[in-house]
């Protein structure tokens, strides 16, 4: 396992739809102790509890770990810190999002008023 102060590529996510504690470990080059720290602190990183407790993780659950791992071990932000970043990336995404639901919204009225005149 590679520390976290090392500068390497993290491994290429495989394509599959559950990943263990361990596979995710390895792909974010996050020991598991860390990973369930992350969980209580970070409330957007809640994998998938099955039977005795255990823990499968999503894409997005791999992605957002690897994004608080940049935070966090390269960028020098605090646990804190991470988690405010997260949230206005969070709330920006919902704002363009936003946006861009209006805008769609107003193109269909528009046709819809072409289409009754």
């Amino acid at each position: 396992m590679l520390e976290p102060s090392q500068n390497h590529e993290l491994p290429v996510i495989p394509a599959k739809r559950y990943f263990t504690i361990g596979e995710v470990s390895e792909l974010c080059a996050v020991k598991p102790h860390v990973l369930r720290y992350w969980e209580q602190e970070f409330t957007e990183l809640s994998p998938v509890k099955r039977r005795g407790n255990r823990r499968y993780y999503q894409r997005h659950d791999v992605l957002l770990i690897r994004q608080i791992r940049s935070l966090l071990y390269e960028q020098g932000y605090t646990i804190g810190g991470a988690r405010a970043h997260l949230v206005s990336d969070l709330v920006k995404d919902d704002a363009t999002l936003s946006k861009q639901l209006v805008h769609q919204m107003v193109g269909e009225l528009e046709d819809i008023l072409d289409i009754l005149k």
